[in-house]
């Protein structure tokens, strides 16, 4: 079905469909993924942290946290891997091996197990894809840094390092003693991760240049995008979870664009947790006990947790016979593009109007999407949310129950 027929038929929707329609269309596009992810990930996470925030000194610092760590997720790997390494890196290939640079490199290495023209090309191409994943180092190590850039705007706009005065838990007056130390250990790690990300840079632009004629520089570029083929070669199960979870290479878009990949969030999840702790550790122990308590969740979540989430409800949609016009026995939802023609088709069978059929896969397409949202938002927003402050509040009054009673004795 045509783009314009499309667009008509979400026009004869009732009026509080067309925006569900539209949202989920551009959900969908290659331009609007990444920029519709980024707004829903923003609001299921600030808008809880908003409602529960302690101070504007903590709601400030929610704000540029959650705003930017979203930004790093889903709106650089396109302009960093796509739009800069990629066109970088891939300036030597010719059109067919620029081409295959948006392979993973376990496709590739898989392919090559069959093909020898592939098994040669992968000689130029695989050292090219690995110089295009060792920029990607740049989301995990920012994210790293972000934390303590979050101190120190802090400390900039409010002069305030003590959590306790942060949290609104205490209003103490600041430690020129701690304010210094809390500024020197944000600058170093900063620098720390500015230091790694030029070496990476630098093992990039070695593997670009010299790849394709070393076989020590071809292994490391293996590892480097198949990680699981070198440490696991005997254990499929073992190799295909390290390639998920633990791989910097891109992963490939539909229409062969390089996108952010599991395994780039998962070490951006990882690495960024450091920043978390050392960061917050930095600001005394209350803010480290409420990291501890908040970040495990949240980190199980981003990798796993929300995969879990969405088969668990298209598993439950399906038991109970839901959604089936748009939801096949494999669970895969019909692509949106696709709805048009779909309910032409379910219109001639039930004996119906295109319209009304339209009408039925919107809705049954916005359940399928909006019911894992909704769970994000309530379970992973407001409920985490209310749990860290709550909790880190009882916990700081317990301890000064305790020093109390010490005191008194």
């Amino acid at each position: 079905m045509s783009d314009n027929n499309i667009k008509v038929l979400i026009n004869n929707l009732p009026k509080r469909l067309r925006p569900v329609a539209r949202f989920l269309r551009h959900q969908e596009s290659a331009s609007g993924l990444s920029t519709t992810r980024y707004i829903q990930d923003v609001s299921t996470c600030l808008i809880p942290k908003a409602v529960f925030s302690r101070s504007i000194e903590d709601l400030t610092e929610n704000t540029f946290l959650e705003t930017s760590e979203e930004a790093l997720i889903y709106l650089s790997p396109a302009i960093l891997g796509e739009h800069i390494a990629r066109k970088g890196f891939s300036k030597g290939l010719n059109n067919d091996l620029k081409k295959q640079v948006s392979e993973t490199g376990v496709n590739l290495l898989k392919k090559a197990e069959t093909s020898k023209l592939i098994k040669e090309n992968n000689k130029k191409v695989l050292p090219i894809k690995a110089a295009i994943a060792l920029t990607a180092t740049a989301i995990p190590l920012t994210e790293f840094s972000l934390n303590y850039i979050k101190n120190l705007m802090t400390l900039k706009l409010f002069n305030k390092s003590d959590f306790r005065n942060i949290a609104s838990l205490e209003n103490n007056q600041e430690d020129a003693a701690h304010q210094e130390k809390v500024k020197s250990s944000a600058k170093k790690h900063i620098m720390g991760a500015g230091i790694a990300f030029a070496g990476c840079l630098g093992l990039a632009g070695l593997l670009a240049s010299r790849g394709k004629n070393s076989k020590v520089l071809q292994k490391i570029s293996e590892f480097i995008v198949a990680p699981g083929n070198k440490l696991f070669k005997n254990n499929e199960k073992a190799k295909n979870f390290v390639n998920k979870y633990f791989n910097m290479d891109f992963a490939r878009s539909p229409k062969g664009k390089l996108v952010l990949s599991k395994g780039q969030l998962t070490t951006c999840v990882l690495v960024g947790g450091c920043g978390y702790f050392g960061a917050s550790a930095d600001r005394g122990k209350e803010n480290l006990k409420e990291t501890a308590t908040r970040f495990p969740l949240v980190a199980l979540y981003v990798i796993t947790g929300s995969e879990l989430v969405e088969k668990g409800f298209k598993n439950l949609l399906q038991k109970y016979g839901k959604c089936k016009d748009v939801m096949n026995d494999k669970k895969q939802v019909t692509p949106f593009e696709q709805l048009g023609t779909l309910a032409e088709k379910l219109a001639k069978e039930k004996g119906t109007t295109v319209d009304k059929e339209f009408k039925s896969l919107i809705k049954q397409k916005g359940v399928i999407f909006g019911l894992p949202y909704l769970f994000a938002l309530g379970v992973m927003g407001f409920f985490v949310a209310g749990m860290t402050v709550h909790s880190t509040k009882k916990r700081y009054e317990k301890e000064k129950a305790k020093q109390t009673l010490g005191l008194a004795a």
